[in-house]
């Protein structure tokens, strides 16, 4: 391998390091936020037995600046963090030209959005 190569992959390694680190740091600033939030106003923003459940409604809280809905989204920001990166490791594989990682790791992101998209709570 030459050095342009190693430097590629460590680049590419250093891009996905830091942005599994960014999605944590972010997600944690804004569940703190949330956390906040509901301790100097003392409510979550919602009824009592009810929060938000789908992505549009963590979305709208948010805009509302409803405390419930602030930490909902920063945990949907730590759940896409490692989606992100599975991404990402697809787009880096292809411009690798490594097809057999991209198919592999394409299929595993499939299987994440599947998931997703099946996955519901009872």
């Amino acid at each position: 391998m030459s050095k342009e190569t190693n430097s590629k992959e460590l680049d590419a390694e250093l891009f996905i390091s830091s942005s599994l680190r960014v999605g944590v740091y972010l997600s944690a600033v804004v569940i703190a936020i949330g956390l906040i939030l509901l301790f100097v106003t003392g409510r979550s923003g919602y009824q009592t037995d009810q929060f938000p459940t789908t992505v549009g409604e963590v979305l709208s809280g948010t805009i509302y600046l409803k405390p419930s809905a602030i930490t909902s989204l920063g945990l949907l920001l730590l759940i896409a963090t490692p989606v992100f990166r599975v991404a990402a490791s697809v787009l880096l594989f292809l411009f690798e030209k490594d097809y057999l990682y991209t198919v592999i790791t394409l299929i595993v992101l499939c299987i994440l959005i599947i998931s997703f998209m099946l996955g519901k709570a009872v």
